[in-house]
């Protein structure tokens, strides 16, 4: 998966770069047709000296949708796990609907199926 990092407003460190890449690839499991992805990193009170949060947002771009999270916590190691978690469920969500919705095509050939299979257990009886 193709994957974009923009810390906003900072310079963030290539160990959190690559916390968040190896987590992000994770989601490959979960859907296989993960286009790209885009992180955006951001500090809550940066206008002042305090750092109150950290803001970790997703947008991952999948054929026929657009997944976007956002979380915040302490670190953004503990953000980037939140946002993995509900990733997984939307990731899994999507592909258990779209595996859900028939075609009309396999719908008819499912109840052709169907209809071949009371006819054999009519004839054996």
């Amino acid at each position: 998966m193709r994957l974009q990092i923009h810390a906003v407003r900072f310079t963030a460190d290539q160990s959190l770069l690559d916390f968040i890449q190896a987590k992000l690839d994770k989601l490959d499991t979960f859907h296989d047709r993960i286009v790209s992805g885009e992180v955006f990193l951001r500090l809550e009170g940066a206008d002042s000296n305090k750092v109150k949060e950290k803001i970790v947002e997703v947008r991952l771009m999948i054929p026929g949708k657009e997944l976007f999270v956002k979380e915040h916590d302490k670190s953004f190691e503990s953000a980037t796990d939140r946002v993995m978690d509900v990733l997984k469920d939307k990731l899994v969500r999507f592909k258990q609907k779209r595996n859900d919705i028939s075609s009309p095509a396999i719908t008819e050939a499912k109840s052709r199926t169907e209809e071949e299979d009371e006819v054999l257990d009519l004839d054996e009886l």
